[in-house]
């Protein structure tokens, strides 16, 4: 008997994509009472990996976990070190807050298996191919391919957590073509057999020439192993494997060591979507491009989008009214809590994007160890302060406005 039969017509609650954030959505509102349905197209959740899978001490705590399940590879004691185009290190003492490397597969996973046990159903290899509208132009479910074979299931509400590909976030929201500056394209590495100065402590790496528009990141998951990875904007002449090749071909303790996995995709990093709801609909995660312009971490930002959306989707239960005048408190609240500080790091993001190698040495050379926080943080007026101390840089203050 195909596993399709076993599911219901109709749930209160359908979601697209078992990432962290449509894994942690289904539990939140399992947990509430809903009947949810999650759809995963790949056939395992959590493969392929596209992150450098690095998470925080808060963040892991705020999911449901303590930092000692299996899917932790490494624990980040030291905190990070940055370099700039010159190679001056820029240290970055450890706060109290530690910080893991996880093993995303697993972590994946374990997310979408608590899930299930708060009574979420999930099934995988199975592909959304476009939504179902009533007369009132309310999303009502969803249409799907199952190993070749095509099902309706109706809902009251369809959730996208597709990622970054958003295929059906973008046809209801009328999502545009991201801008060149709004997308990253990423490639990592997860190296073995490497050698590393501080195996407990991150590694970023800026640079115009060498990284187009980003950097270059070592996140050890061991003492010998690391991911190691680069973002670029995207419509550079090259590529990101080109850039990170390069690279790693420079670096005596990297440029031998043996590769157990590659990974590439596109990053958001910009473009926040006012408006990530219509009726009978809303997007969380990549999908709404819910992640952190500077650095590119999506994984905090799918999970608290996850957090609101639960809250606002049990309220629409119990009104009964998934309308999108009833949805948009998500929207608003998003804005309030995340929206509004991400959108100050972006405007910081672009004035790293307009520099030059020797404009970003001596922006910083300003630095003192406790700026970093006012940089990806969205500090404007800590940033405006440190471009002010340099008559060359005080033209990049325009774009903090």
């Amino acid at each position: 008997m195909s596993i399709i039969s076993n599911i219901s017509e109709k749930y209160d609650c359908v979601i697209i994509g078992a990432g962290p954030g449509g894994s942690r959505l289904a539990e939140l509102c399992a947990q509430k009472g809903l009947d949810v349905l999650v759809l995963e197209k790949r056939q395992e959740i959590g493969v392929p990996k596209r992150c450098a899978e690095g998470i925080g001490e808060m963040h892991l705590k705020e999911v449901g976990f303590n930092g000692k399940e299996r899917f932790i590879a490494n624990t980040i004691l030291n905190g990070s070190i940055l370099y700039a185009p010159d190679g001056q290190p820029i240290a970055l003492p450890p706060k109290k807050e530690i910080g893991y490397i996880l093993e995303r597969k697993l972590f994946d996973k374990e997310l979408a298996s608590r899930a299930a046990l708060a009574g979420a159903k999930i099934i995988v290899n199975a592909e959304v191919l476009n939504l179902i509208k009533n007369d009132d132009d309310f999303v009502c479910g969803v249409e799907l391919d199952y190993c070749g074979e095509k099902h309706s299931i109706k809902s009251d509400l369809v959730v996208s957590a597709e990622g970054v590909e958003a295929k059906i976030a973008r046809s209801i929201l009328n999502i545009a073509v991201p801008r060149p500056d709004e997308v990253m394209s990423g490639y990592q590495y997860e190296l073995e057999n490497i050698s590393m100065e501080d195996s407990s402590r991150l590694e970023f790496y800026l640079g115009p020439k060498m990284v187009p528009g980003g950097y270059i990141w070592i996140f050890p998951k061991g003492k010998r192993r690391a991911n190691v990875g680069i973002g670029i904007i995207s419509n550079c002449q090259k590529s990101a494997k080109y850039y990170l090749d390069a690279w790693i071909n420079t670096k005596s303790n990297l440029k031998n060591g043996s590769v157990l996995e590659e990974n590439a995709g596109a990053i958001p990093v910009g473009g926040f979507l006012k408006k990530m709801t219509a009726n009978g609909f809303l997007a969380v995660g990549d999908a709404a491009r819910q992640v952190h312009p500077i650095h590119g971490g999506g994984l905090y930002e799918s999970t608290h989008a996850a957090k609101i959306a639960a809250e606002v989707i049990h309220e629409a239960k119990i009104a009964g009214d998934y309308s999108d005048k009833m949805l948009d408190k998500y929207n608003k609240m998003w804005w309030l809590k995340r929206g509004n500080e991400l959108l100050r790091v972006n405007k910081i993001k672009t004035v790293a994007q307009k520099m030059s190698d020797e404009e970003m040495n001596l922006f910083f050379s300003c630095f003192r160890n406790t700026d970093i926080s006012a940089l990806v943080g969205g500090n404007l007026s800590e940033i405006s302060k440190l471009l002010l101390k340099i008559p060359r840089l005080i033209k990049f203050s325009k774009y903090l406005i």
